[in-house]
């Protein structure tokens, strides 16, 4: 298999690329947008904010490559915000399109600080995750999408917020399943098969 891990030049390529190697892989680490468009499965990872990531993927040519995809998918946290319409952070940004919906900030409370950075109860909405409802995994972020028709699994911080996307090839976490142990281990062999 054919895994490529699309490298913007930020974020969590490495972490993303051990928790693949557990499973006796050795994904391609890429920008060249040849080697993503022949892939069996493309990972793309994000940490840091979405206008960075947007101007990486327009700089390197990769947006038509990326919304042009057939084969499975997978955005995690930064990157699976980038498949929705439009990102409020940094005064709003553009962002893929392959999904409808608005990336909004979190709101800070009293005992739910932001970022929210920790281990959350998500709900799953579908079985062929490979998490069960209830499962805990590891989130990192400031930024979210609301629970949509597209949500397979939903986790609660303030709002409803969309844990696990799906449409069409594409899969996205908010969460981080390189950092969720068993959970996410599960949920990153499920998008392998």
């Amino acid at each position: 298999m054919k895994l490529v891990i699309v490298d913007l030049g930020c974020g969590n390529t490495g972490s993303v690329r051990l928790a693949f190697g557990r499973f006796g892989l050795e994904p391609l680490v890429t920008s060249d947008s040849a080697e993503i468009a022949s892939a069996d499965r493309i990972i793309l990872p994000g940490v840091g904010a979405a206008g960075f990531a947007m101007e990486r993927i327009d700089v390197l040519g990769l947006r038509g490559t990326l919304t042009s995809l057939r084969q499975p998918a997978l955005g995690i946290c930064l990157g699976m915000q980038l498949l929705f319409d439009s990102s409020d952070e940094e005064e709003g940004t553009a962002c893929l399109g392959l999904i409808p919906g608005r990336v909004r900030a979190l709101e800070a409370a009293p005992g739910r600080p932001v970022p929210h950075m920790g281990w959350t109860k998500v709900r799953v909405e579908t079985p062929d995750l490979g998490m069960t409802d209830g499962d805990y995994v590891y989130f990192a972020h400031s930024f979210a999408c609301d629970a949509g028709p597209a949500a397979v699994a939903t986790a609660t911080y303030g709002r409803e917020i969309a844990a696990v996307v799906r449409q069409r090839n594409w899969i996205g976490a908010q969460f981080h399943p390189e950092r969720s142990g068993e959970a996410g281990a599960r949920f990153l062999k499920s998008f392998l098969e």
